[in-house]
């Protein structure tokens, strides 16, 4: 069984990930006309998911476990951190489209 901390660790690495994606997307060459930034923006809308899925399983870990104290303190800095990352990873690969869209990329 994984400990579950290593829980919030991959949350962590995984929103970063959402958010550098595009990030190096936005940086790279928009003159090219690929369709790289359409699978790179599912790639980092998946791993915005999969961080959240991972928040969801430690609460469901501090549940099982009756740490109520944890659960309580813990709740509301994950739904906003949750919610800064979701708008965030949207408003970089709407960007994304945006500029990609108006290279011809489509």
């Amino acid at each position: 069984m994984i400990d579950a901390g290593w829980l919030n660790v991959g949350s962590l690495i995984l929103g970063l990930v959402a958010w550098i994606i595009p990030i190096i997307n936005l940086a790279g060459d928009k003159k090219q006309k690929n369709m790289k930034w359409i699978a790179l923006s599912i790639i980092s809308f998946s791993a915005c998911a999969i961080a959240i899925c991972l928040q969801i399983f430690y609460n469901l870990h501090l549940v099982k476990i009756e740490d109520w104290a944890a659960l309580m303190d813990t709740m509301r800095g994950v739904a906003v951190a949750s919610t800064v990352l979701v708008i965030v990873t949207i408003l970089l690969n709407a960007l994304t489209l945006f500029l990609y869209r108006d290279r011809g990329a489509l």
